[in-house]
């Protein structure tokens, strides 16, 4: 079964003036127009690539690479509002559709959005939502096992008094505080983080840096980088304000002076009086 909103792995049948024609293990087929051709493509060959429909309603294949898929969320651009809804540019041929009914706000041309992919089962049509809560689960742990210290794929969402919203492995509400997010995240930005709590009412708590000497080791790391890119030294100390350190470096300043520490017992770096220096 050839699936919309997904990447398929398909076999090439026959070569045609408009493309090729594709074929799935039941025989059906979909035309990859010749513009999407790899070079050096042959009849029996096997090319993945994503379905959608065309401006016709067909489906088509193409060898483009969508920003997102079926069932996932991406931060996008709005590329056209009319009288039904909006458009936002994902990548592919044809823009994918936001009806008024899907959106949380009114979406406005040349905007970002974070928006969720579902299929319409009246219409068999892509289309995109920005109420993302409605498609986000709360944690299971009989079901995901998930637990304070593991390593999840965030997506940021939104931003409240309380902190950064995000979702977490592209199913469950997450939060960081306030107080402990030390960089600048826009919505839509994908990224590498922790749990720091998984919550009673099935949310989460997450966090940007691991717990510990891992954490340290990690902030070591970005340190040693910064000076390697500033010739070998850098105008921060223990006594730096919290602001300035977070601004060069992204971490708060009590995990600055656990790094330097770390760096310094190992000879890696000198403490002078207005910063730090490479041995």
């Amino acid at each position: 079964m050839i699936e919309l909103g997904k990447y398929n792995l398909l076999e090439v049948m026959r070569s045609t003036p408009h493309g090729l024609f594709l074929e799935d293990k039941e025989e059906n087929d979909v035309l990859l127009p010749g513009k999407f051709i790899p070079e050096g493509t042959a009849v029996g060959d096997y090319l993945e690539v994503y379905i959608y429909r065309d401006n016709e309603e067909r489906l088509v294949a193409t060898t483009e690479e969508p920003k997102f898929t079926l069932y996932e969320f991406a931060g996008l651009k709005v590329s056209d509002v009319n009288a039904h809804g909006a458009f936002v540019d994902y990548g592919v041929g044809k823009d994918l559709f936001v009806p008024f009914r899907e959106q949380k706000v009114a979406m406005e041309e040349g905007n970002y959005y974070l928006v969720y992919m579902y299929l319409d089962g009246e219409t068999d049509r892509l289309a995109g939502s920005t109420k993302v809560e409605q498609f986000l689960d709360l944690v299971d742990l009989e079901e995901d096992p998930l637990a304070a210290g593991d390593e999840v794929t965030i997506m940021v969402w939104s931003k409240s008094e309380l902190g950064t919203n995000v979702i977490v492995n592209n199913r469950y509400k997450g939060l960081i505080y306030a107080n402990e997010l030390f960089e600048d995240l826009t919505v839509g930005m994908p990224r590498t983080a922790y749990i720091n709590r998984v919550r009673e009412d099935g949310k989460l708590d997450i966090r940007l840096e691991k717990d510990g000497y891992a954490k340290v080791e990690d902030n070591a790391q970005k340190i040693l980088d910064l000076l390697k890119e500033r010739k070998g030294y850098l105008l921060l100390t223990d006594k730096s304000s919290p602001d300035l350190i977070k601004k060069e470096l992204g971490m708060s300043k009590k995990t600055f002076k656990k790094s330097i520490g770390a760096l310094y017992k190992q000879k890696i770096i000198l403490l002078e009086d207005k910063g730090i220096r490479l041995a």
